[in-house]
């Protein structure tokens, strides 16, 4: 039996106020280029199906996993029903499923060989234990947020639209 290590505190990510460096999440877009998207709607206005096209764009991988539409073709991918049948090794789960059911996926995706190295949770999904569990297996661990916004946000698209830029404001500006 091997035990893991206690996985060391980082400076860079605190989940409970949920703070998370820009370099942690940088390093995590560039290192990561295929993704195994767990509740990917072949439906064309989820916001799963927007994330999986924004980023197959941007160079990515993205194998979708939803078992209700497995077998199905989604943006020239095979929709597979559970992570045990992805036709490849991935960098990232991303998780587009409530709190309480990332806790299974997180387990489940700790027993794919080879691991992967990221555990990321979609805005709204947090689930402390399921991350502990991830952390204590050597994966990094996002949550509450979206890997589609992230990328956008650290590349400077959003400045585009006037977003992040100090330009558009949802302040009042002073007199």
């Amino acid at each position: 039996m091997t035990v893991l290590a206690a996985p060391t505190p980082n400076a860079d990510v605190d989940h409970a106020a949920d703070r998370y460096a820009d370099a942690y999440i940088r390093d995590i877009l560039r290192d990561c280029r295929t993704i195994a998207m767990v509740g990917a709607s072949t439906n064309w206005n989820r916001p799963s199906y927007f994330a999986m096209k924004y980023l197959q764009h941007k160079g990515y991988r993205v194998i979708p996993v939803n078992p209700r539409s497995a077998g199905a073709e989604l943006l020239g991918e095979t929709v597979v029903e559970d992570l045990d049948d992805l036709p490849c090794p991935v960098d990232m789960v991303d998780i587009f499923r409530n709190s309480e059911a990332a806790g299974h996926v997180v387990d489940q995706a700790l027993t794919i060989e080879p691991r992967p190295g990221v555990i990321w949770m979609q805005l709204g999904v947090v689930n402390h234990e399921a991350a502990e569990r991830a952390e204590a297996a050597g994966c990094k661990v996002v949550m509450n947020r979206c890997p589609k916004i992230e990328f956008a946000r650290l590349s400077g698209e959003l400045g585009w639209n006037g977003i992040n830029s100090r330009v558009i404001t949802s302040k009042k500006r002073g007199l």
